[in-house]
This record gives C-alpha cells, sequence and structure tokens, in this order.
C-alpha cells in the first residue's frame, strides 16, 4: 500500500510542477506555484467525488428504501444513509478549501499570499470557478445537516435539490460554461454530471454492499443502463464541443477525455450484457465497475482544470462570450421559426415527456381502459411548445434581447403550465406505472403517490402559496441585481426556465388542476384567484414600459446588439408583451375552469336525479332527521 501511495503522490507533484505550469503558460496566466497546484488538483477530484457520492448514495437510497409506516428507512439503506453523513462532511470541507485555492488559481498567485494579503475578496469577484465552489458548500452544508435531521424516504427526496445543486454548480461555472457553443455545452454538462453521479452510487453499493440492491437488483440494473447510456451519449457530444477544431489526440486534455468515454462505454456494454441476459452480477465485475466509475470521475475533476483545446485555438468574439453562438440577423418571425439551437436539457425533456405520456396511454387503453383525448392534446401541445419555447429562435433571441425574453417567459410561466395541468399527469402516472410487489420494495406508483401527498407538496401546492410565489418570484427575479447574474449565464436561463414552469404549474393547478392534491377551492374562489394575479402583472409591465433604468443593463450593454437602436426601446416592448400576452393564457383558464364547473353541476344534478328516481330526497331526509332529533330531545 505504502508503494501505491508514493506513486501517486509523485503523479501528482510532477503534474503540479510540469503539467500544471504547462496548462498556466498555454493560457497566458501566471503559474501560482506548485502546491496551490496540488491542492488545486486534489480538491478538484476529491469535490468531485464526494458530491458524485452524495448525490448517487441519495438515489440509491430513493430507488431501494422500503419505508415502514411511518416512511422511515429501512435496515439496509439506514447503513447508505450512514455513508451520505460522512462523504457530506468530507464534501462540504472540500467545498471550502476549493473556494480560496480556485481564486487563487484564477489571481495567479500562492495561497498563503491570497490569504495573508487580504486579497480574497478581490479574487473571489474575478473567478466564476470559485463562486461556483461558494454554492456548493453551501449545498453541502445543507446535505451534511439536513441528513442529521431525518431518516425518512420523502426528507431523503428533498435532500437531492441542493445535493445535486451542489453537484453542477462548479459545473457550470467551469470549462462547460465557456466559450463558444457554451449554451450547448451547459446543458450537456448537467445531464452528462447527473448521469454519472447515479452511476457513482449504484456501482459503488453493488460493489461494497449488494445485499442493499439485492431485493430489487432487476431495477438497479436498468437504471445503471439507462444511466450509462445517457452519459455516454452526452459524454461524446460534450467532447466534440470541447475539442471542436482540433485534433481528439492532439492534447493531453483529449487523451483523458476519451480514456474516460470508452471506460463509460465497457461499462455500459457490461450493464446491457447483464440486463439482456438477465444475469446477476458478479462480485468481480461489480468491482471492476466500480474502480472504472471512480477513475472515470477523476479524469472528469481533472479536466475541469485543465483548458480544453478548442480555447487555444480559437478567435473569441464578443457573441462567444456572452451568448455561445452568434445571431443571423434581427428579430423576424420566420427566423423565430427557423433558427434553432437544440437544448439537450429542456428539448430532451420535453421529447421524453411526450413519449412517456403517449406509452401511458397506450398501456391504459390496451388494458382496456378510458383516457379523454383532450388530456393527451393539451399534453402534448405543452411539450411540444416547451421543445419550442427552449430550442427554437425563440430561445436564441430570448437570450440575447430583453422582448424576446418576456415573450418566452411568458409561454414557460403562463401558457405551457396550463396545457401541463390539464393534461393530468399525476393521474396518467397512478393509473399506468406499476405498483411494487406486496410485501416488496415500493414502486414508481408508490413514489408518485408518496411525492404528491408529502407535507412539502401540500405546503407549496397550497392555492394562497402558490398565488404569493407566482407573483412575488416575478418582481423578485426582474427587479432585483438577480436578474443580472441569471440572464448572463446559460446556467441561469435554464434555472429561470424550470423556476417558471415548477411555479406556473403550481399555480394553475390549483385553479383547473385534475390530478389529485390540494385541497380545492370553491370555483368562485377559484376564479378569483385567477384575476387577482392580473393587476400584478398589468403593474410590472407598466413599469418595464415606463422605466428610464434598463434592467440587465451590464449584460446587455456589453453584448450590444447591432441591430437594437435603444435598449430602453427594447425593455419598454418587452413590457408591453407581458402585458399583453397575460391574457391570452387567461382566457384559456377561464374556459376551462367553466367546463369544469359546468361538469360538476351536471354530475350532481345527476346524482340528485337518481336519488329521487329511487325515492330519496337528500333535503327531505335531512328535515326528517331534524324533526326526530328534536322528537328524542323533548322526550
Amino acid at each position: 500500500m505504502s508503494v501505491w501511495t508514493a506513486a501517486v503522490v509523485v503523479l501528482v507533484w510532477v503534474y503540479a510542477g510540469v503539467w500544471g505550469a504547462e496548462r498556466f503558460a498555454v493560457t497566458g496566466l501566471a503559474f501560482p506555484g506548485a502546491a496551490t497546484s496540488v491542492a488545486e488538483f486534489l480538491g478538484s477530484v476529491l469535490g468531485g467525488l464526494t458530491s458524485a457520492l452524495c448525490v448517487g448514495i441519495l438515489a440509491v437510497i430513493v430507488l431501494t428504501a422500503v419505508p415502514d409506516e411511518q416512511g422511515r428507512l429501512c435496515h439496509n439503506t439506514y447503513r447508505l444513509h450512514l455513508w451520505l453523513q460522512r462523504a457530506a462532511i468530507v464534501w462540504l470541507v472540500t467545498s471550502v478549501a476549493m473556494v480560496a485555492i480556485a481564486a487563487s488559481n484564477a489571481a495567479g498567485a500562492p495561497l498563503p499570499r491570497v490569504l495573508a494579503g487580504g486579497a480574497l475578496g478581490d479574487a473571489l469577484a474575478a473567478s466564476e470557478s470559485a463562486r461556483g465552489w461558494i454554492a456548493a458548500a453551501l449545498a453541502a452544508a445543507v446535505v451534511a445537516i439536513g441528513i442529521r435531521f431525518t431518516l425518512r424516504w420523502l426528507g431523503h427526496v428533498l435532500l437531492l435539490v441542493p445535493a445535486g445543486i451542489g453537484l453542477l454548480a462548479p459545473v457550470v461555472t467551469g470549462n462547460a460554461g465557456e466559450g463558444p457553443d457554451h449554451d450547448i455545452a451547459t446543458s450537456t454538462a448537467i445531464v452528462f454530471t447527473i448521469a454519472v453521479a447515479v452511476l457513482v452510487g449504484l456501482k459503488i453499493t453493488v460493489a461494497v454492499r449488494p445485499e442493499t440492491v439485492a431485493p430489487v437488483a432487476r431495477r438497479t440494473q436498468v437504471v445503471a443502463l439507462v444511466a450509462g447510456a445517457t452519459a455516454v451519449i452526452y459524454g461524446a457530444l460534450l467532447l466534440s464541443t470541447m475539442v471542436r477544431e482540433t485534433a481528439v489526440l492532439g492534447s493531453d486534455f483529449g487523451h483523458i477525455a476519451l480514456a474516460a468515454w470508452l471506460l463509460l462505454l465497457a461499462v455500459t456494454v457490461v450493464d446491457l450484457v447483464l440486463v439482456w441476459r438477465k444475469s446477476a452480477v458478479r462480485r468481480a465485475v461489480a468491482t471492476a465497475s466500480a474502480a472504472a466509475i471512480i477513475a472515470v470521475v477523476a479524469a472528469i475533476s481533472t479536466l475541469a482544470v485543465l483548458p480544453p483545446p478548442r480555447f487555444l485555438v480559437h478567435t473569441f468574439t464578443i457573441w462567444d462570450v456572452f451568448l455561445g453562438y452568434e445571431l443571423p440577423g434581427p428579430v423576424t418571425a420566420l427566423r423565430l421559426v427557423s433558427y434553432w439551437r437544440f437544448d439537450t436539457l429542456f428539448g430532451v425533456a420535453a421529447l421524453v415527456l411526450v413519449a412517456g405520456y403517449l406509452a401511458g396511454a397506450l398501456t391504459l387503453r390496451r388494458r382496456g381502459d378510458t383516457w379523454p383525448a383532450g388530456r393527451t392534446v393539451a399534453w402534448v401541445i405543452g411539450c411540444l411548445a416547451l421543445l419550442f419555447a427552449t430550442s427554437s429562435g425563440l430561445r436564441a433571441y430570448g437570450s440575447a434581447t430583453f422582448s424576446m425574453h418576456m415573450t418566452e417567459h411568458m409561454v414557460l410561466n403562463m401558457f405551457i403550465p396550463v396545457l401541463l395541468v390539464l393534461g393530468a399527469p399525476v393521474t396518467m402516472a397512478l393509473r399506468a406505472l406499476p405498483a411494487g410487489p406486496k410485501g416488496g420494495p415500493p414502486g414508481p406508483r408508490e413514489w408518485v403517490l408518496w411525492f404528491v401527498h408529502s407535507p412539502a407538496t401540500k405546503f407549496l401546492a397550497n392555492p394562497i402559496v402558490a398565488f404569493c410565489l407566482f407573483v412575488g418570484s416575478l418582481y423578485l427575479v426582474y427587479f432585483t441585481p438577480l436578474f443580472d447574474t441569471l440572464i448572463r449565464y446559460h446556467w441561469g436561463h435554464e434555472l429561470m426556465t424550470l423556476h417558471f414552469l415548477l411555479v406556473g404549474y403550481l399555480y394553475y393547478w390549483g385553479i383547473i388542476g385534475i390530478d389529485p392534491g390540494p385541497r380545492r377551492l370553491p370555483f368562485l374562489a377559484r376564479l378569483g384567484l385567477l384575476f387577482a394575479v392580473m393587476p400584478f402583472h398589468a403593474f410590472f409591465g407598466i413599469a418595464t414600459m415606463t422605466m428610464n433604468s434598463v434592467l440587465g443593463s451590464s449584460f446587455y450593454g456589453h453584448l450590444s446588439v447591432p441591430w437594437l437602436i435603444s435598449l430602453t426601446d427594447d425593455q419598454h416592448l418587452g413590457g408591453a408583451i407581458a402585458w399583453g400576452a397575460s391574457e391570452v393564457p387567461v382566457i384559456i383558464v377561464v374556459i376551462a375552469l367553466v367546463a369544469q364547473w359546468a361538469r360538476q353541476d351536471r354530475r350532481s344534478g345527476a346524482r340528485h336525479d337518481r336519488h329521487s328516481d329511487s325515492g330519496y330526497d337528500d333535503d327531505l331526509d335531512a328535515y326528517n332527521a331534524m324533526l326526530r332529533e328534536l322528537s328524542r330531545t323533548r322526550e
């Protein structure tokens, strides 16, 4: 063991002293010294491994746990819970250290000098990577603290959110978020990183504690295959983006990336054979797969501190820095429809949601169950609208101009959620997804039920809470410095897309929702809740139409779109779009709400008629019951 340890130390020091200095030289940056370079390399690898392990373990717990009646974990997954506690602490400590280390490397000065000279604040301001590690440290702290206070399945589901944010923060603020085509690279890196993290959790668990996944071996094999195939496809796309304009094997970056991709491919091929033959995983195969995935994560973390070859040969433009692509010209209806940059995150998600929903509808039809065609049409149109909003010229121009951004916002926040809610996806899932075996681990149907009826979902889906989120977030995003940050980066656009969709869905779920969920308000109250939003949207539109200051002025000013004569005029146009476009979704919602109201009245009338035909009258029965009670009281 001491020989191997010494070999690793020597290799790391050689990397820092020779390779590390070389990578700084080719980028024209000052070399911070071997010690700081070693710390960056080790911190990146350890931070990548521990963050992936935390997300992976959480995913394994969610997939394999057999909770008791109170929702607490079973004894097998409790051991994974203990692993998670330790891994989260290491992740937190590493992320905190990497904040200062990344800032020192960006400043080109040794870490002790930066810390002693009081220049850490300036170094942090100049380093996007350091700010990414700050987000990772905060997320790791939430996971490390939160895991101490929950033993429930749902608690681990909710911890996936901060864990995922911490996992992705250093990724989207690194190489993937910079340079030409960084919009495609960022979305691709998000999916790739999550898929690899799931593989890390599954492979290490199968290798170290196979009894944990034994009751759901087939399920975990299929999930591992899907995650591996996703990582292989997205990894190839990400690699092609990073080495474009150069030869893949023409740099150390290309060598490491290709080796990692081939390891991923080998692991995925093995998983495919196991699933195809329905074979159990042997201990040697499980150990080899776990070692391969750890090596892949180490290689990915190494690539995070190396400059991609494309950055060294490409002549950067202002479009590359701020957008990642160059727009073909001024906004026209034809360009909005014809100019596409496919979003590998939400574009793929839209297609997967359509395919999954249609598969569920086909399952119900084969079973002899009916499913309203209107719901299918609403869902499909909503998903296709999501594809268009995130991958067409609407997103491309929406990232560059405020007016098109507000058009995209209205589609994502007020139009698409209405259609998705009318599609009743939860009801579809509960009817089409399989349930777990009796006495065995829960299945997808149980997961959906638990999540829909969880306290967190009940709180967020409460009509008043959803209303406050729907209205308040509009002002919070645009009338604070938050918008300046989100509009600058592609990860900010993806985050806004997710936020607008979720907030809009929660709001309209409480008004026209068909799925089981929050307690429904009376129809008149729902109508009032719908119209209560209109003054807030009107005020927002008027405010943006009349203010002299420009929202996102730093970004739009630096981008300097050549055909935009006035940023103020473009903002005023965006405000007019926000004000006027909000009326179209309201009309759709009112029609849906009136239709639901009329349908309920018909059902109530039919029920009353059946009672009358049977000789029953609800009002008369209630009156007679009251008389009998009064008679007994007098006696």
